[in-house]
């Protein structure tokens, strides 16, 4: 998909579900910044122009399906779809304004060129899910499952847990939707997109 057809489907989501105080001055920032043009990762999932909107928008759709998969139809009575939508929309925001792109010298074909990468220059080094759980609420207000959810979304690869300061399964027992959108996230990256390695 094209950089603008991408923007459009997020914007759709978002413009469909969340009317929430401080929606539309988030959405601004965003479009400020290079939410829209930047990768998801430097050389994972999603590493290239649009990768973050992308991944985004993918979450979305993996978390939608889960819910009902778990709810049945109705599993905005467990979880309405203006905080499904802000917890899939919203978790990574943490990485705008994260990379920039410089040059490295690589050979190709026995001849050396110039080429872009993606490297991470954080501005704003306040942790991962703790970042976007922040970022947000300087806009609007999170409830407490969101702010769960978000904070909590990288699972095991969170550092918080890999050093053992937080017991995630505690969590996830109070926080089902959470333990779903942590599924929801790893199911977008490993099964919806590509790495460096095997992108087309």
């Amino acid at each position: 998909m094209e950089l603008e057809e991408i923007k459009e489907e997020f914007c759709q989501i978002y413009y469909d579900n969340i009317e929430r105080d401080g929606a539309d001055e988030l959405l601004q920032f965003l479009e400020k910044s290079d939410f829209f043009t930047a990768p998801a990762s430097t050389k994972n999932h999603s590493c290239y122009e649009g990768g973050l909107c992308q991944h985004s928008i993918n979450v979305y759709k993996r978390f939608i399906k889960l819910l009902e998969l778990e709810f049945g139809a109705n599993w905005d009575r467990i979880l309405s779809k203006e905080s499904a939508a802000i917890i899939a929309l919203l978790h990574d925001i943490c990485k705008t304004n994260y990379y920039q792109v410089e040059q490295r010298n690589v050979k190709k074909d026995g001849v050396w060129v110039q080429e872009p990468y993606y490297k991470v220059a954080d501005s704003l080094p306040y942790g991962h899910g703790e970042k976007s759980v922040y970022m947000i609420s300087g806009f609007m207000k999170l409830s407490r499952e969101e702010a769960m959810a978000i904070n909590w979304h990288m699972g095991g690869f969170d550092p918080r847990v890999i050093q053992r300061t937080v017991n995630l399964s505690d969590i996830y027992y109070k926080y089902p939707t959470a333990f779903l959108f942590h599924l929801a996230d790893n199911m977008a990256t490993y099964l919806d997109e590509t790495n460096a390695a095997n992108k087309e």
